[in-house]
C-alpha cells in the first residue's frame, strides 16, 4: 500500500481520480468501496467499548465508505483530514461554529455565497459575532479591518456571481500576523485548479454537490483543515452531529473519478463561449476570470491552473427596468439552458442574479447581471440556445 500510495503521489491527476480513496486489496479486490450503512457498530467487550478501542465506534464517527472519500479529499487538499456534511451550506457553517464565539469579530469578503451572509447575519449574530463585509479586491488593505479581537478571515474566488479574485496567499499571511483563521470556499475551482492549503489557507471547504457529484443529483459539502485546525473541526463536527450518507458518499467518490475531464470540457466550453459573448455588443461585460479583459485576470493566472464552467454576463443596458425586463425575455426564450440553482452538473443553467444584499461591492450600474453555468452538451448548440434569447431581448 505505501509504494501504491508513492506511486500515486507522483502520478498525474486523471490517474490519481481514478484509483484515490479506495485500495481493492483492502476488500476482497472489489474496485469499488462498498456501501457501508450503519448507526450501531458491535464492541468486543467492555473494555474496547470503554476505551474507544476500535476504528468505528458509531455511525455518525465515519464509516469504510465515508472515509474512503475523506481519504480522496485529503490527497486532493494536502490535508490533515477531512469532515463530510449534508450540504455546501453546512461545509461553512461547521468551520464558523468551530472557530467563533460570542464577542468575536470576523471578515468576510462582500462577494460571498448569498446562504453564507444569510448565516453570518441571523444565526451567528444572535449567538454574538459580529461580522463585517470587506471588498474581495482589498489585498493588503484588510490589515486595516483587522481588530484585536478578529478571529476568522473568510475568503471566496473567484466571487460568487460576479467572479472577483482575491490574493489568496496575501490574505492569509496578514491574517495569520494577527492571530486570524483562514477560510475559503473553493467550489469554482475545486483543488484540481486550486489548492487553498498550499497559499496559507487553514480550512478548505467545497460543495461536493457541484463539480465532484457533477451530475445535479446529490446534497454533499466537504471540509478538509490542516494540521493546526483538524483537531478543533472534527470535534465541532461531532458535536454538531453532521455526517455525510455512506451511499451519498459513495456517488461523490464517484463523481470525482470522472472530474478531471468533465472539468476540462466546461473550462474549454465555457471559454468559447465566454469570448463569443465578449463580442457582442448587447453585452456589456463578461465576468470571467479566464479572460484577459477581467480585472483579476492577472491574479487567476498566476495562482490558478484552470477554470470552471460558471461565469456571468452583465446585459440589457444603463436603465435598470428596461434591463431587468430584457434579461427576463433573454432567459424565458431559452430552450437548452435551465433556469434553475446551484451548479457544477451536465446540464447548462441560467439564472437572474440578485445582488441586493452587497454591502461594499455593489450590482453594475451597466445592466443585469446573468449567471451561466456551461454544461456538457456541444458548445454550438449553446450558442444558438443564447442567440434565442438574445433575439427575444432585442424584441422588448
Amino acid at each position: 500500500m505505501n509504494d501504491r500510495s508513492e506511486f500515486l503521489a507522483n502520478a498525474g491527476t486523471d490517474t490519481q481520480l481514478c484509483h484515490l480513496g479506495h485500495d481493492p486489496a483492502s476488500f476482497h479486490g472489489f474496485v469499488n468501496p462498498p456501501v457501508v450503512k450503519a448507526s450501531t457498530v458491535l464492541f468486543p467487550d467492555v473494555a474496547t467499548m470503554e476505551s474507544h478501542g476500535q476504528k468505528y465506534i458509531y455511525g455518525t464517527r465515519g464509516t469504510p465508505t465515508t472515509d474512503a472519500l475523506c481519504q480522496a479529499m485529503d490527497a486532493l487538499e494536502g490535508s490533515a483530514g477531512t469532515i463530510l456534511v449534508p450540504s455546501g451550506l453546512a461545509a461553512i457553517t461547521v468551520p464558523f461554529l468551530s472557530v467563533l464565539s460570542a464577542g468575536d469579530h470576523a471578515l468576510v469578503v462582500d462577494s460571498v455565497y448569498a446562504p453564507c451572509r444569510y448565516f453570518c447575519d441571523t444565526m451567528m449574530s444572535r449567538l454574538g459575532v459580529e461580522f463585517e463585509y470587506y471588498d474581495p479586491e482589498i489585498g493588503e488593505g484588510i490589515e486595516r479591518l483587522i481588530r484585536p479581537n478578529t478571529r476568522l478571515v473568510h475568503t471566496e474566488a473567484p466571487g460568487s456571481n460576479t467572479f472577483e479574485m482575491q490574493d489568496i496567499r496575501l490574505i492569509a499571511e496578514i491574517a495569520h500576523r494577527h492571530g486570524c483563521v483562514v477560510t475559503m470556499d473553493n467550489t469554482w475551482a475545486t483543488p484540481l485548479y486550486f489548492r487553498p492549503l498550499d497559499f496559507g489557507v487553514d480550512i478548505s471547504i467545497h460543495a461536493a454537490t457541484k463539480y465532484p457529484s457533477g451530475h445535479a443529483d446529490i446534497l454533499m459539502g466537504t471540509v478538509s483543515a490542516n494540521q493546526a485546525h483538524w483537531p478543533k473541526l472534527k470535534d465541532a463536527n461531532w458535536a454538531l452531529g453532521m455526517c455525510g450518507a455512506p451511499e451519498d458518499s459513495y456517488q461523490i467518490l464517484r463523481g470525482l473519478r470522472s472530474m478531471g475531464l468533465r472539468l476540462a470540457h466546461h473550462e474549454k466550453s465555457a471559454l468559447t463561449v465566454a469570448k463569443w459573448l465578449e463580442s457582442r455588443p448587447d453585452v456589456s461585460r463578461v465576468l470571467h476570470p479566464g479572460l484577459p479583459s477581467f480585472p483579476g485576470h492577472d491574479l487567476w493566472k498566476r495562482d490558478f491552473k484552470g477554470a470552471s464552467g460558471v461565469f456571468s454576463m452583465v446585459f440589457g443596458g444603463h436603465d435598470p427596468q428596461m434591463a431587468k425586463a430584457r434579461a427576463k425575455a433573454f432567459l424565458d426564450a431559452l430552450e437548452l439552458f435551465g433556469l434553475g440553482y446551484s451548479w457544477g452538473g451536465y446540464e447548462s443553467l441560467a439564472v437572474l442574479v440578485n445582488l441586493s444584499d452587497r454591502k461594499i461591492r455593489k450590482a453594475p450600474a451597466d445592466g443585469q447581471v446573468i449567471r451561466l453555468q456551461i454544461g456538457l452538451e456541444n458548445v454550438e448548440d449553446l450558442m444558438a440556445d443564447l442567440e434565442r434569447g438574445f433575439a427575444a431581448a432585442a424584441a422588448i
